[in-house]
């Protein structure tokens, strides 16, 4: 025993106490588990970054040659990702202002709701020519023009319903929390912060999974397409599914579809996921006994010594200190006069006025200008396309509503069910149609009526998700007490949907709907005129004549047909869905 190694007698030497469990030698080295796996994704992050920004501050490459090759996917893969990325964050801070503006300003809320229909209804090809046209011109070397063309196309079809869900959140804001911020003192910073925010979260976190998938919806169209003679070409995964399906690869198509499959999953169980559990903390809820959604990397995040040392040391007290900056800044402005701080604003928004005005003023001369090119038959051609699309679009949305309410209610309402169907649901809805839609055509259209049935298939699978996801954040803001009331009264289920279920998702579906309108008539451009195997497939109606005028350069029938798509949109909003409106924020709001 005398010849024992001295670390072996140093080791005895200490009093068994000391001696460290398996538990707490994990409980001890985790965190430094977590601070390096956070530094190694901050770190590929910031090399996928550079990696980027090298690709698109090089020389213009408008047309490439895309391969079909799987091995060029993960580089594909990367480029579409990062440009929804940029396109969602935009769109999300969009959103927030706009919604934010036209909820507040009653001078211009009325004409900012119209604006928002307006630019809902009008389909990503006819933001194509100028957007891409302005781009390419800012930046007549460089191939970040066509990049931030191709990211501006995304936003259109990703902003409208995230600006549309904050601003009914807001419009429906429980009077009770208003009276609390008043009492309380907020200037208007802290309220948006603490309050508003707050109660939209759980909206703004489900129309933003189906804005991103909307996002995949329309990729196909916002990386590879014709504008008069010239054809462009980003390298990415919407332009490889789409020449996939030009050349008829069912095989590439499928190594597409997979590729994009597993993005998804790992979207969701990496960011999607995380928010939603996140996001629970934000229910308007009186009774907290409900099980929330959990999710094992948010809690390991938590965990992580790295971010709550950010948190602790510079989020909280730069948040401190822009409290502190403008309560002084507001103590000291209300010891102005209020005469004196009216001019400057009055001048102020006279101007900006005048500028809309002059701006509004010169477009309009500019389309009837354009507009002299269109003769008495293209108009009539237009109106029956129109009354075409009217049909389709009614027809899936009818489709959509049948079945996705009870789900979205089911999946909305059990959490055990959506901790399974949320991923589903998230990888359904973001895998664009348009990938799916040549099998689809290939087995519709020996049948008769086959391209019809094919267009109004494509438009539902385009338009579901928005009902379905508004559908779920509705049922997931029910407050627990309100449900346990059906069951202390014994309702039946008759009676539940009609006194409980349908009256709180009430505002969520009514956002749900009109958001899905815009987008089915959006959708048209697509389903509607299709190429397969250098075929083009082609049904009457306006979304095919706006895809035709932007392949053959016809700018005066794509200004027309996307007038009256407009008119028609802003049309149905006024008849129909704003009456709906002003009931859910009147009659159907939580709260007295």
């Amino acid at each position: 025993m005398n010849q024992l190694p001295g670390s072996f007698r140093r080791t005895r030497a200490y009093p068994r106490t000391h001696t460290l469990t398996r538990t707490q030698v994990l409980r001890r080295t985790w965190p430094f588990v977590l601070d390096m796996i956070v530094a190694g994704m901050g770190l590929a992050c910031f090399y996928g970054v550079l990696k980027i920004a090298s690709l698109w501050l090089g020389h213009m490459q408008p047309s490439v040659e895309i391969s079909l090759s799987p091995r060029a996917l993960p580089r594909y893969a990367l480029l579409s990702i990062a440009r929804i990325a940029i396109a969602y964050v935009l769109s999300l801070i969009f959103a927030i202002v706009y919604g934010y503006v036209a909820a507040y300003s009653r001078r211009l809320e009325t004409l900012m709701l119209a604006a928002l229909d307006i630019l809902q209804s009008i389909p990503v090809l006819s933001f194509l020519p100028s957007v891409m046209l302005a781009m390419v011109s800012l930046f007549p070397t460089h191939q970040i023009g066509l990049e931030l063309g191709s990211i501006l196309l995304i936003f259109t079809g990703q902003a409208w319903n995230i600006a549309y869900s904050f601003y009914s959140s807001i419009k429906g804001l429980p009077r009770e929390l208003q009276e609390v911020s008043t009492v309380y003192g907020f200037n208007r910073w802290q309220k948006l912060w603490q309050l508003e925010l707050p109660f939209a979260a759980t909206g703004l976190i489900w129309n933003s999974m189906v804005s991103v998938a909307g996002g995949w919806f329309f990729l196909m169209a916002c990386e590879m397409f014709v504008l008069g003679a010239r054809d462009f070409r980003l390298p990415g995964l919407g332009s490889y599914l789409q020449t996939a399906a030009s050349a008829g690869d069912i095989t590439a198509i499928l190594w597409g579809l997979l590729t994009m499959i597993a993005i998804i999953v790992i979207t969701d169980q990496l960011f999607w996921r995380p928010v939603i559990a996140w996001g629970d903390r934000f229910r308007f809820e009186t009774d907290s006994a409900a099980p929330a959604p959990r999710s094992p990397l948010l809690h390991a995040l938590q965990q992580s010594r790295a971010i709550r040392a950010l948190r602790t040391r510079t989020i909280a007290p730069l948040q401190e200190h822009i409290y502190a900056r403008l309560a002084k800044r507001r103590s000291s402005h209300q010891e102005y006069d209020k005469s004196r701080r009216r001019g400057p604003s009055y001048i102020l928004r006279g101007a900006v006025y005048a500028f809309v005005l002059a701006a509004v003023l010169f477009f309009a001369v500019r389309a009837l200008d354009l507009l002299q090119l269109v003769t008495l038959g293209d108009f009539f051609r237009v109106l029956r396309g129109a009354g075409a699309t009217f049909l389709r679009v009614n027809a899936a949305l009818l489709l959509a509503a049948l079945w996705t309410i009870p789900v979205g209610v089911a999946i909305g309402t059990q959490p055990r069910l959506a901790r399974i169907a949320q991923p589903i649901v998230q990888i359904a809805a973001s895998v664009p149609a348009t990938a799916l839609f040549p099998i689809l055509l290939l087995v519709l259209i020996r049948l008769r009526g086959g391209l019809e049935l094919s267009a109004i298939l494509l438009m539902l699978l385009g338009t579901q998700w928005y009902i379905l996801f508004n559908v779920i954040a509705g049922a997931m803001a029910l407050p627990t007490d309100l449900t346990r009331v059906g069951e202390v009264f014994r309702f039946t289920r008759m009676q539940r949907w009609q006194t409980i279920i349908l009256p709180g998702i009430f505002p969520y579906l009514v956002t749900g709907m009109v958001t899905a309108s815009g987008g089915a008539w959006n959708a048209s451009i697509i389903a509607e005129y299709f190429r397969l195997k250098n075929e083009t497939h082609v049904t009457f109606g306006l979304g095919s004549q706006i895809s035709a005028a932007t392949d053959r350069g016809q700018f005066h029938i794509l200004l027309l047909a996307t007038i009256v798509m407009a008119l028609m949109v802003v049309t149905i909003n006024r008849l129909l869905w704003r009456p709906l409106f002003r009931l859910a924020e009147t009659k159907y709001r939580l709260g007295n």
